[in-house]
């Protein structure tokens, strides 16, 4: 082999170059990766907000199928009470008897309401020849007041 340089000969030293716009490429870097790793948090909140919103969703549409069917059954139990068959049942449970002609006072119908329903109510003692002779004497008692009618 031959030697190319002597051995005795000593390399003169070697300077670093200060390379000045490295700091300002690693401080770039720095900011680019951190602006990317939130942009990846912020995407994973989303979905998992995304993704709980959308199971309480799920929860109220099961809420309020179960509230609707609710208000459906309760609506059927009501129109159930009020149906004029059930009414006359527990009518007749209470001891109320059907209105007899002798009890209407065409005189009173138009004039006054709490008085109309007061001669439509029946105790279930008392005969209806009884309860006519009451309203005549109180028809004597006051004036009998002109029927008001309402022109067509």
């Amino acid at each position: 082999m031959v030697r190319r340089l002597p051995s005795k000969h000593r390399n003169a030293p070697v300077g670093r170059e200060k390379d000045k716009d490295a700091f300002f490429r690693l401080g770039l870097l720095l900011v680019v990766g951190l602006v990317l790793a939130c942009g990846f948090v912020y995407a994973g909140r989303q979905h998992f907000a995304a993704l709980k919103f959308g199971y309480e969703t799920e929860k109220l549409r099961s809420k309020r199928d179960q509230l609707a069917e609710t208000q459906r059954r309760l609506k059927l139990q009501r129109e159930e009470a009020a149906s004029p068959v059930r009414l006359e049942q527990l009518a007749k449970q209470l001891g109320m008897q059907t209105l007899q002609p002798a009890q209407i006072d065409p005189l009173r119908q138009g004039t006054n309401h709490s008085r109309t329903v007061e001669t439509l109510t029946v105790r279930p003692n008392e005969k209806p020849a009884k309860r006519a002779a009451e309203k005549n004497s109180k028809a004597v008692a006051k004036p009998a007041a002109k029927s008001q009618r309402k022109p067509i």
